[in-house]
């Protein structure tokens, strides 16, 4: 039982760390920044999502209204959510 248990558990830390964020490239991160900067917000990190989703994340964005902010773009870099960090 403790041995199912645990194989249970090792596999399933496999698979979250295969899911993992991925760096953008230097033409996504440009577009990531470029995106972010029309909303007024910058000084935030990139990633993208590796589970094909298409999606990219703007992390700590410090935006105009001095507060951080995580924002989420789709495919064609438009913001499709922007939330309190």
């Amino acid at each position: 039982m403790k041995t199912a248990i645990l194989a249970a558990v090792a596999l399933a830390l496999g698979a979250g760390a295969a899911l993992a964020d991925e760096k953008p490239s230097a033409a996504e991160m440009e577009k990531i920044t470029a995106t972010a900067k029309t909303w007024g917000c910058t000084g935030g990190k990139g990633e993208k999502e590796s589970e094909s989703s298409g999606i990219y994340e703007y992390e700590d964005a410090t935006c105009a209204d001095g507060k951080k902010y995580d924002l989420k773009m789709d495919k064609d870099f438009k913001v499709i959510s922007i939330t309190a960090d």
